[in-house]
């Protein structure tokens, strides 16, 4: 399984209004989900969620291809 680029947001037996409003829609989620945190506690959040989608995802060539992208130009 390659790792997907291109948007690819969707809600189960939803259709959208528009292309990028299922994004828009999971980056007011994510928003929601740091609203009122410390950054620590933030940092903390973030690291279980990369962990509980890496575990989704499974695949060890898509996760390191990801990992590889993130860190380019940080």
């Amino acid at each position: 399984m390659p790792l997907q680029l291109q948007p690819n947001f969707q809600e189960a037996g939803q259709r959208p209004i528009r292309d990028f409003s299922p994004g828009d829609d999971f980056y007011e989620a994510l928003i929601d989900m740091h609203r009122d945190l410390s950054d620590e506690a933030s940092a903390l959040v973030n690291a279980k969620l990369i962990l509980l989608l890496s575990n989704h995802i499974g695949d060890l060539a898509v996760l390191r291809e990801a990992m590889a992208l993130a860190r380019e130009g940080v």
